[in-house]
């Protein structure tokens, strides 16, 4: 077994030994030997050489014993909730495991970069194959996850590229798992099914990066019904709501008192808590997050109408969902028995403040006559369609750009997963994945599936089928990236390369560049559209692919853009796909940007040193698989003592 890395714990053991007078350190209670070998400074290399060196001390170490635990425990803390309190494992096992399962995750994610590289940041990349990878490891989902957490919290201008394809693959390793989640949803009983839940899930999924979970919902659920029953008390305080506790299920009958709770609970929601509907953003997608209306205390009639009947059901008043066209509502029936006479019922609007209206008065909300099919109670999984095909229609308003796409694509997912035999959302998928260029081979399942529903649609099925095949062709014959070289005779009027952080002289925005064209290389149209004609060197003058402060990608003439004069880092998404780190006054190109512009960094560091007049070191840093300068500290498995693992 190698011993590298295991100097500092052998010293301190040395020191623990040469305090003990007359007697054998071996000797000693098993207990006391625990807690010595449990000390912070001793690393798994230590443990191992120590249960190496005699059986007393093996036995100590044995996998399931104190010592293995505090070793797996002290090094990947977030994992402990995985486990019960006091749970008897063989922690040398898992940590066996967890350390594989790191060295394996790594390895995948470094190679990513390699295999899809590209200059069209804006265009949704799914990286099939790696995920596959991953997968087929069949090692625990919440190792794999831990790991791309390690390395999305290292150093934070440190390992971009890392972090880039980490979070994708942990975004994708999420989404598969909650969209599993959603199908056992539908599984259970309609009368089972919680609109809450339901809508949790479809946040969970459009945003699988945030932290959002069904307890973290419902606790602050609880804090508002509390308020709403602290206000009734003094109102009513005998009043039957105020004896239920969390979980129970229970309806109030009485009018009047249910009455009560419908009045006080708009005071705390409305007036107390200022919740209300967002006029003013109405198509911000954050309308439709469970999670963000409770943060933000704003959305669409939708998401405010689950949130109501939630608080409602708590306090024992029964609301049922209404799918009305264009303004989402809530219906309270005001007869002892269930009615089909939509004139019995009270029609509660949760984006107007919870005002109540009669079925006419509803008519007057959207300016037009419906039948009464439209006032019919509907069911969980028809507010989940509501709901996403909102997201859907607000991914299709987008600009085209890699935030929208996402939308669409998740919305997408989440839509054909409730209703996967809707022709019209299949045909929109298979088109999207083909614009998109991605995942050719699932565009051509699509397709199938399509004509076998509806084989109307052989037009549009044969073309998409066509030039899909023509793609998947192309794919197998990827064309060399060029090399540009800026000591080529044609690039010789180029003053700035990538990496350097500049600003838009005209427009103003900070951006940084990841590419660039001697001559503009944009169609007639672009230029035509851009005016470029009306620069003083026209489309005859270098022109650079930038990254924006604010999200977007762009393309720049030379003689528009100036290097910053304090340069900061470009908050871009896509920064990781080009960079490795930021560098203080500039960004270092990775591997694969290196290689398409071979020299220049040398000319970066050259400029940044003439402008800003900073010692630079000289060599140009390279990323290595675990970053510039090596794993964090949390994550040094990747590198170190790999053949010392316990076994």
């Amino acid at each position: 077994m190698a011993t590298s890395g295991a100097g500092d714990g052998c010293s301190s053991m040395n020191g623990f030994v040469s305090e003990i007078e007359q007697k054998q350190f071996t000797d000693l209670p098993a207990e006391l030997l625990e807690y010595i070998l449990c000390f912070p400074v001793l690393k798994h290399v230590d443990i191992c050489n120590v249960s190496c060196s005699c059986k007393r001390l093996h036995d100590v170490c044995h996998g399931r014993g104190k010592v293995w635990g505090h070793q797996y425990k002290l090094r990947w803390p977030r994992l402990q909730k995985h486990y019960r309190q006091n749970e008897c494992c063989d922690w040398q096992k898992e940590y066996r495991t967890r350390h594989t399962v790191g060295l394996q995750i790594r390895r995948t994610v470094v190679s990513i970069s390699q295999r899809f590289f590209t200059e069209v940041p804006c265009v949704g990349q799914v990286l099939g194959d790696s995920f596959a990878e991953i997968e087929s490891l069949g090692a625990p989902e919440h190792f794999c996850e831990d790991e791309l957490l390690s390395i999305l919290n290292s150093d934070r201008r440190k390992s971009l590229t890392l972090k880039y394809y980490a979070k994708k693959i942990l975004y994708f390793l999420r989404q598969k798992n909650i969209l599993r989640s959603l199908k056992m949803f539908l599984e259970q009983p309609a009368e089972q099914q919680s609109a809450l839940e339901g809508a949790l899930l479809v946040d969970q999924y459009c945003n699988p990066l945030a932290d959002v979970s069904l307890d973290g919902i419902s606790s602050q659920l609880e804090e508002i019904t509390d308020k709403v029953k602290k206000m009734l008390r003094i109102k009513n305080p005998s009043h039957p709501s105020l004896r239920v506790t969390q979980g129970d299920c229970f309806a109030v009958d009485d009018f009047d008192l249910q009455r009560q709770v419908v009045v006080t609970l708009n005071a705390v929601l409305y007036e107390q808590l200022q919740y209300k509907g967002n006029e003013c953003d109405y198509y911000n997608p954050l309308n439709s997050y469970i999670h963000q209306v409770l943060l933000r205390r704003t959305g669409i009639p939708i998401s405010l109408s689950v949130l109501y009947m939630t608080l409602a059901r708590k306090l024992g008043v029964q609301l049922e969902p209404v799918n009305f066209p264009n303004h989402f509502l809530l219906r309270w029936c005001q007869q002892q028995r269930g009615s089909g006479d939509i004139y019995d019922f009270v029609y509660i609007d949760a984006f107007g403040k919870g005002k109540q209206l009669t079925a006419k008065e509803c008519e007057y909300l959207i300016g037009h006559q419906v039948t009464a099919d439209y006032y019919n109670a509907i069911s969980t999984t028809e507010v989940l369609l509501r709901m996403v095909g909102n997201l859907l229609n607000i991914g299709k308003r987008g600009e085209g750009n890699e935030k929208s796409y996402q939308l669409l694509r998740d919305s997408l997912d989440l839509y054909l997963t409730i209703n996967p035999d809707n022709v019209q959302y299949l045909l929109l998928q298979a088109r999207l994945y083909f614009h998109l260029g991605i995942w050719p081979e699932k565009v051509l399942d699509i397709l199938q599936h399509i004509q076998a529903l509806d084989p109307s649609q052989h037009g549009a099925v044969g073309y998409l089928v066509q030039h899909t095949l023509e793609h998947i062709q192309h794919k197998k014959h990827p064309v060399e990236p060029e090399v540009k070289r800026r000591s080529a005779p044609e690039h010789l009027e180029l003053q700035y390369s990538v990496g350097l952080i500049m600003k838009h002289k005209r427009s103003g925005y900070n951006c940084a560049i990841y590419g660039w064209d001697p001559k503009c290389t944009m169609s007639q149209e672009w230029i035509t559209t851009m005016r470029v004609h009306q620069l003083s060197s026209g489309a005859n003058q270098p022109f650079y692919n930038v990254l924006v402060q604010d999200g977007t990608c762009r393309y720049a003439a030379q003689e528009n853009l100036e290097p910053h004069s304090a340069p900061l880092e470009i908050a871009h998404p896509e920064v990781g796909r080009y960079f490795s780190e930021f560098h203080d006054s500039h960004y270092v190109a990775n591997e694969e940007l290196q290689t398409r512009y071979p020299e220049d960094m040398a000319e970066t560091l050259g400029t940044v040193r003439d402008l800003y007049h900073r010692l630079m070191p000289s060599p140009v840093q390279q990323e290595s698989p675990n970053g510039p300068e090596g794993p964090s500290q949390e994550n040094q498995d990747s590198q170190e003592n790999q053949d010392t693992m316990p076994t």
